[in-house]
């Protein structure tokens, strides 16, 4: 399937296709609220701010895949996001990463850009892709990566 094709579903219920983001350099990451790693919220709110009037935009998905870490409903994630860590950049409806039941686009991402020694899996949350204007996955992060050691890498393709 083209990815700008693959439809996604705002937190807000809105269904859209990534065709929405044609052009831009996407950074798409898997989300949750009760994670050690949840503190990235504010890095990746500063990499969306630093960069999207150069084209860049973060997409948060939130998942509950892992220890149960993102169980609110889109009203609290929302909620979370913009009081604790006064997130703005684009949210999504939750979405399973991992299993029967992954969301295309996580499915899409893991064959462009499998993980360490070919794996396929999502390890745990805020694992982040970074995707240039073309749609073409470029790289693959993994939770312990910081957003702000992706700046490299972000300014490399804007």
């Amino acid at each position: 399937m083209e990815f700008q094709a693959l439809e996604i579903t705002t937190l807000e219920g809105e269904r859209q296709t990534l065709a929405a983001y044609a052009g831009k350099t996407l950074l798409i990451v898997n989300v949750a609220s009760r994670c050690g790693f949840t503190p990235q919220y504010a890095g990746l709110e500063a990499l969306w701010r630093q960069y999207r009037e150069r084209g860049l935009v973060v997409l948060g998905f939130p998942c509950n895949q892992f220890g149960h870490q993102e169980p609110g409903s889109a009203d609290e994630i929302r909620t979370f996001c913009t009081t604790r860590h006064e997130v703005s950049f684009p949210l999504f409806a939750k979405v399973e990463v991992n299993g029967p039941g992954a969301h295309p686009l996580f499915t899409w991402l893991k064959e462009a850009a499998p993980g360490v020694l070919g794996s396929t899996a999502i390890k745990w949350n805020f694992t982040k892709f970074l995707i240039d204007k073309h749609g073409q996955v470029l790289r693959r992060y993994g939770s312990v990566d910081t957003p702000t050691s992706l700046a490299r890498d972000i300014e490399a393709v804007l």
